[in-house]
């Protein structure tokens, strides 16, 4: 095991974190030093879009460790610092603050930052969700408002319009996409939960894009879609993906592209990393450079590029997953549930709303899903995807 004379983190949310850990576990004893933009400590993502913004949870319930667990790590931790440069030769990363860090190994964690609409900075009202503070100040705006409009129909949209729709507003849910999550899960299973969503109250506005956000006063009083129809809202939440928090590493000698771009060990330059959100890595089982933005991927990455920065020679090669939870409806998601896939029905009944479906393409399963069967699906995975990377490289759709 090689022991490097000190290892720096910039970002300390799932993927920094997890590496720490992961780090420890493996015995490395030497300086471990992490360095994040946000004040709070580290917290989990996944529920700010539910339980945080619905009140069911206090903030400090979504801290992904106890202060004495962190404490536990023997790691300095640098809050609310942004890292603004990168001299991946000398391994120096430079704060907003002109605070210079230095590691012998420098692992790059900083994840995503929102797509905005043209405007969307003007009037008050409009809304984000990536952090916490973003799902504090939506919060406390939702309890004086009654009219949401959630622009964005992927997983963070339509997880905002249950949850609000469950606080008792009136919602309405725009995007291109002709259902929700279709570009991730396809027809079949977007239009079952277009109708869940329906059934709920909330009014969809799909497969037309926004034109413009409407306003009087400095406040935001709707979305105006093409074609001329406004959505009246007192508050409104843009969900239209994300991007690769990557703009302050320019100069830094790194490539990038979607993301930091990796070989297959998750290594951007000689003892330089990138996990989570950010990094994208060749997969060796498929042939291909891959992005995952999910909370799984996060930590399955961390044991990986921990073992590497320790000696090890270990491809990341995983089955990606994600999983939503929106009403009453759990959604997990194996493989590549693609659009363009022909989905089948493995176990249950779409109408008790519990079943399991298999996604094919070229007559190979490529996805496992299951709506509120995740033990099923699970065990689909094992069976259906199981020796899915060791087989022919495949190009999803």
């Amino acid at each position: 095991m090689t022991s490097p004379d000190g290892i720096l983190i910039v970002g300390a949310s799932a993927a920094g974190l997890s590496t720490a850990e992961a780090l420890r576990r493996h015995g490395y004893q030497g300086r471990l030093t992490l360095v994040d933009a946000e004040p709070h400590l580290p917290y989990d993502r996944p529920p700010l879009s539910k339980q945080v913004l619905a009140g069911a949870w206090e903030p400090a319930r979504a801290r992904l460790r106890t202060e004495e667990q962190l404490a536990g790590l023997a790691a300095e931790f640098v809050r609310g610092e942004a890292a603004v440069a990168l001299d991946a030769a000398r391994r120096e990363v430079t704060t907003a603050s002109g605070r210079v860090l230095r590691g012998e190994v420098v692992v790059v964690a900083t994840g995503l930052t929102s797509r905005r609409l043209p405007g969307q900075d003007g009037p008050a009202g409009v809304h984000t969700l990536r952090g916490l503070d973003d799902a504090l100040t939506l919060r406390a705006h939702l309890i004086g408002g009654t009219r949401l409009v959630v622009v964005g129909e992927g997983v963070l949209g339509a997880e905002i319009a249950a949850t609000a729709r469950g606080m008792g507003l009136e919602v309405t849910l725009a995007g291109v996409g002709q259902a929700p999550l279709h570009d991730q899960l396809g027809a079949t299973i977007g239009a079952k939960l277009g109708r869940t969503h329906a059934e709920r109250g909330v009014r969809l506005r799909l497969g037309t894009a926004v034109d413009a956000l409407t306003g009087e006063g400095g406040r935001v009083t709707g979305v105006r879609l093409e074609g001329g129809e406004v959505l009246p809202a007192d508050a409104v939440v843009v969900a239209i993906g994300s991007r690769p928090a990557i703009g302050w590493l320019e100069g830094s000698g790194l490539t990038l592209g979607d993301g930091v771009e990796c070989d297959s060990r998750c290594r951007a330059a000689e003892g330089v990393y990138a996990v989570g959100d950010m990094a994208s890595f060749e997969h060796e089982g498929l042939g291909r450079r891959l992005r995952l933005e999910n909370r799984t991927n996060a930590t399955e990455q961390a044991q990986t590029v921990a073992a590497n920065i320790l000696g090890a020679d270990r491809p990341y090669t995983p089955i990606p997953y994600f999983w939503t939870d929106q009403y009453d409806v759990k959604i997990q998601a194996h493989g590549w549930p693609s659009p363009a896939a022909e989905v089948t029905l493995a176990e249950g009944d779409p109408e008790q709303n519990r079943f399991a479906v298999l996604y094919r393409e070229g007559g190979r399963v490529t996805g496992v899903l299951g709506w509120n069967m995740p033990k099923q699906a699970r065990l689909l995975r094992q069976q259906e995807l199981g020796s899915w990377q060791a087989a022919s490289p495949l190009t999803p759709a």
